[in-house]
C-alpha cells in the first residue's frame, strides 16, 4: 500500500469512500458485502474510511460504524462531514455531531470536515448566528476531532475566501479531481491555491462517478498497448498519485471486484511518463465537446443584464459531458436577474465572441437542461426528510 504523510499520521493514499456503498436490489445497503470489502480493505494495509451525514440517506454512517467497530479503534482512520451544504432555516452543529459520534459507535472522529462549502452554504459556514466554524474547533480543542478540514464542490474564489474565513484552522481540502477535471473545472488551479496555502489535498471523484473507468475502445487500446496490467480506472488513480499535494484518493467502490482492482493500483508506485500524462489529458480534451470559450470576457463588457457569460459557458460544457446538480448549484445561488433564463438576446455577446460562438442560443439551451433537473433546495429538501425518518425510526416513533 502506499501511504502519505500527514503531520504525525501515515495514511493510505487510497481512501475508501462511503457515498455509494454496494446496495441489495431493493436499494437497501448490502451490509454483508461491506463487511467483508473493510475487512479486505484493512487486511490490505487502507486505514483512511470516509462517510458522511447524508450518506444512504443517513444509514452510510451508522453501516460504515458497525464495519469499522469490529476492529481495533488504532487500526483506522474515520472521517465523516457536517451538512451545511444542505439549505435550510437551521442549523444545528452540535445536535449533529453528537447524533454523527452515536451512529458511528465512537467517541472521536480522526477527521472531520465542513461539507462541500460552495456559493451558496459558504454564508452558511461563516454565519456567527450558527457558529459551525467555531463549533467544530472547540470539538477539537476537546479532542472529539482530530483533524478539521472542508470539501469543496465550488469555485476557486470560494475556497480561497473560506480559507482566509477560517484564519488557518482548516488542515485539509476535499476537492473533486481527476484529469478530465483538471481544466473543465478548473482543478489545477485549485490544486496550485493549496500547494500555495500548504493545505495537504484529499481527491474526490478520481474516476468522475465511473466515467473515467469505461472509455472509448480506440481510446482503451491506446491506454492497453502502453501498460497491458493497468485497468482503465488504474489509469486515472495513477495521474493523481503524481500530482503535488495529494495525500489522500477517495475511492466510492460499489463491489469487491472495484475493491480489488484499487488495492492492485494502490500496491506500489508506478509513476506515468510525460508521455503518458498527455495521452490522457487528449483523451479528456476528446470527450468533452466543449464550446470553445477562453474566458476573454469580451461577452460581459456589453451585456445589458451584467450575466457572467463565461461562467455559464463553462457550466454548460460540464452538463454537456454530465448533467449533475454539483455544476447547476453555482447558478442557482445568482439572483433570478443574473441567471442564464435572463438573456434577452440581444446578440451584444455573439457579435464581439473571438470564437465566433452563439452565446443568446447557448443560453437558451442552459436553461432548459436546469428545468430537468433537480434543484440543490429540492434534493436538499429529500436528504432533510430522510434524516427525519431515519431519526423517528431509531427512536422508535
Amino acid at each position: 500500500m502506499i501511504y502519505s504523510a500527514f503531520q504525525d499520521l501515515k495514511l493510505s493514499q487510497l481512501g475508501f469512500g462511503a457515498m455509494r456503498l454496494p446496495t441489495l436490489p431493493d436499494g437497501s445497503i448490502d451490509e454483508k458485502q461491506v463487511y467483508e470489502m473493510v475487512d479486505t480493505a484493512i487486511e490490505q494495509g487502507v486505514n483512511y474510511f470516509d462517510t458522511a451525514y447524508p450518506y444512504h440517506g443517513g444509514l452510510s454512517e451508522l453501516v460504515m460504524g458497525r464495519a469499522l467497530a469490529r476492529h481495533p479503534r488504532e487500526s483506522f482512520y474515520l472521517a465523516t462531514k457536517f451538512p451545511g451544504h444542505q439549505l435550510s432555516d437551521h442549523y444545528d452543529p452540535a445536535a449533529v455531531f453528537e447524533d454523527q459520534l452515536k451512529k458511528c459507535g465512537v467517541e472521536y472522529f480522526d477527521f472531520y470536515l465542513m461539507h462541500n462549502v460552495y456559493e451558496n452554504s459558504l454564508s452558511v459556514y461563516t454565519d456567527p448566528k450558527w457558529g459551525i466554524v467555531d463549533y467544530f474547533i472547540e470539538q477539537k480543542k476537546r479532542g472529539r476531532i482530530r483533524h478539521l478540514g472542508f470539501s469543496s464542490h465550488g469555485s476557486l474564489d470560494v475556497i480561497r475566501a473560506f480559507l482566509d474565513y477560517c484564519g488557518g484552522a482548516m488542515e485539509f481540502c476535499q476537492i473533486q479531481l481527476n484529469y478530465l477535471d483538471w481544466t473543465l473545472q478548473n482543478a489545477r488551479a485549485k490544486v496550485e491555491l493549496l500547494n500555495e496555502r500548504r493545505i495537504p489535498i484529499w481527491v474526490m471523484e478520481p474516476v468522475r462517478g465511473g466515467r473515467l473507468a469505461k472509455l472509448a475502445d480506440e481510446d482503451e487500446k491506446k491506454l492497453a498497448a502502453l501498460r497491458p496490467d493497468e485497468s482503465v480506472a488504474a489509469w486515472a488513480f495513477r495521474y493523481l498519485q503524481d500530482i503535488a499535494g495529494v495525500s489522500v484518493i477517495l475511492s466510492g467502490m460499489s463491489n469487491r471486484a472495484q475493491l480489488e482492482d484499487n488495492l492492485k493500483t494502490f500496491a506500489a508506485p508506478k509513476p506515468l511518463s510525460s508521455q503518458e500524462r498527455a495521452l490522457l489529458e487528449t483523451i479528456a480534451e476528446s470527450m468533452k465537446n466543449s464550446v470553445p470559450c477562453t474566458g476573454c470576457r469580451y461577452c460581459t463588457a456589453g451585456c445589458p443584464m451584467n450575466l457572467d457569460i463565461p461562467l455559464f459557458l463553462s457550466i454548460y460544457n460540464e452538463l454537456r459531458f454530465s448533467p449533475s446538480v454539483n455544476a447547476t448549484m453555482r447558478i442557482e445561488c445568482l439572483p433570478e436577474d443574473r441567471q442564464p433564463a435572463a438573456c434577452v438576446g440581444c446578440g451584444q455577446c455573439a457579435a464581439v465572441c473571438p470564437q465566433k460562438i452563439a452565446i443568446p442560443d447557448l443560453l437558451s439551451d442552459l436553461s432548459e437542461r436546469m428545468k430537468s433537473m433537480p434543484t440543490w433546495a429540492q434534493i436538499s429538501r429529500e436528504r432533510a426528510e430522510a434524516q427525519k425518518k431515519l431519526a423517528a425510526e431509531q427512536n422508535g416513533v
